[in-house]
């Protein structure tokens, strides 16, 4: 099943070097992007041939038919079986429905109601009449009683699976949200293709909603929450999105390491080389918790799919583009800087002679190694040495992402800004504010305002690019 995407865009604030907080579960940034789930909701009660009123149910007895009751037929598809014909006032019902068609029961629609109401004036007086007539006036209405809507305050709702629409009108009327299930029967038989689209789950409308507007709003997958929300921002680790989603649907770790152990379930293209690490597109996301650790991460995977198409990137280049935003998004303090960091990494890797003689030197690369984030020893430096993803130690990129990068970042990457920096130095960490270079001379004099900062703010820096 699909589940729902929001993005979460953080605008220019900052990139914190920690992550390990809450507000991988929090929902800052919402968006809707849902699809609905392929499953259809079939009601054979929701297409009478006449209105059906609520006091008198909605069976099919009701329609001159005792031969024969219609089945319901649930969420999914399966049919349950109907009970037996009623053999008692249903039955009365049906034969006096009957013999009012066989008799002329539309003259007596026509003529009766104004003899009810005289008789009614004549024994009880004209005060009875206004209370009495207008009950018998509903008994005898083709019109259903319904709500003018908009509707106010909230209502929550439950469609649970085999759930039929008589089932689902009932929970509408006890919650508030429809005058009368009669009214929604009425919606659903206008606009049935929109009724077979309802899903099982809970949904939050408004109460004393026109019914149409609340089939409406049962077809509308942004207000139906069917699983566990989970908020992946940008730059996190494969370990960090794997505890991230763990902690939100309650599957192990474990299930998500062996899910994505197999790329080509999870629809990775060859480039990866079967490491789902970039590839996890950071965004808010409502997760049925009783799918499997592959359809998460396939969910993961193919909104990054998307993400890279709309940004323009070539396929052929998919990964290369991810290798670049992964670091530009593990470097840059704040948006403003990306496509600045992005140019860097484009003008080291195009000149193996210039002045980083090829190697990238980024030190978010090391904390990939080391798995570890914030500050770093010259000793753990020096420790990572040996790996390919070492920028200092290794030319060229790294072999893969360092992180999952979002969209902001897959821009700048796809379209660096113009500029011939070679260097770039965050010299207030509070507020990020970053100076770029073009030589390394001017690189040491940006370096000394680190410097300066980081004496007058013990224990907050780390190294510049």
């Amino acid at each position: 099943m699909s589940s729902r995407t929001e993005h979460s865009h953080f605008g220019d604030e900052e990139h914190p070097d920690e992550v390990y907080d809450q507000e991988w579960i929090e929902d800052p940034h919402p968006v809707d992007d849902g699809e609905p789930i392929d499953e259809h909701v079939v009601h054979e009660d929701l297409v009478h041939e006449e209105p059906v009123h609520e006091d008198d149910g909605l069976h099919a007895d009701l329609l001159g038919e005792p031969e024969h009751v219609e089945d319901d037929i649930d969420i999914f598809g399966t049919r349950r079986p109907a009970p037996a014909a009623p053999r008692t006032r249903s039955q009365a019902r049906v034969r006096h429905a009957a013999s009012r068609k066989a008799d002329g029961g539309g003259k007596f629609r026509s003529i009766g109601l104004p003899l009810i109401a005289l008789a009614v004036i004549v024994a009880l007086g004209f005060g009875a009449y206004k209370v009495i007539v207008p009950k018998l006036t509903g008994v005898f209405s083709n019109s259903a009683e319904d709500y003018p809507g908009p509707g106010s305050g909230e209502a929550t709702i439950v469609v649970h699976p085999g759930d039929t629409g008589s089932d689902i009108a009932r929970e509408l009327l006890d919650a508030g949200v429809i005058a009368s299930t009669a009214a929604f029967v009425d919606a659903s038989r206008q606009d049935p293709d929109a009724a077979a689209t309802i899903q099982p789950g809970q949904y939050t409308l408004l109460k004393e909603m026109k019914a149409a507007d609340a089939l409406a709003a049962l077809t509308d997958a942004n207000n139906r929450y069917i699983g566990e929300r989970v908020t992946l921002r940008e730059g996190l680790w494969k370990s960090e999105v794997f505890a991230a989603l763990s902690q939100a649907t309650g599957v192990p770790v474990a299930d998500y390491e062996a899910a994505a152990a197999d790329g080509a379930a999870l629809g990775l293209p060859e480039s990866a080389e079967g490491n789902i690490e970039g590839w996890m597109f950071p965004a808010t996301y409502t997760l049925e918790t009783d799918d499997s650790a592959v359809t998460h991460l396939k969910t993961l995977v193919d909104e990054m799919k998307k993400q890279l198409q709309d940004a323009g990137a070539a396929e052929e280049d998919w990964q290369r583009v991810l290798v670049i935003a992964s670091i530009v998004e593990g470097e840059a303090r704040a948006n403003v800087d990306l496509g600045k960091v992005a140019r860097v990494v484009e003008n080291r890797l195009a000149d193996p002679t210039g002045p980083t003689v090829g190697f990238l030197q980024m030190d978010s690369t090391v904390n990939y190694v080391l798995q570890k984030r914030g500050n770093l020893t010259k000793s753990e430096y020096d420790s990572a040495k040996s790996d390919p993803y070492d920028t200092y130690a290794f030319k060229g990129l790294p072999p893969g992402p360092i992180g999952n990068p979002g969209r902001a970042a897959i821009d700048a990457a796809v379209n660096p800004t113009e500029g011939e920096w070679f260097y770039f130095v965050t010299i207030n960490l509070d507020t990020g504010e970053t100076l770029f270079a073009e030589t390394f001379e001017e690189h040491q004099r940006n370096d000394a305002q680190r410097v300066q900062w980081c004496q007058d703010n013990p224990g907050k820096c780390t190294g510049g690019g």
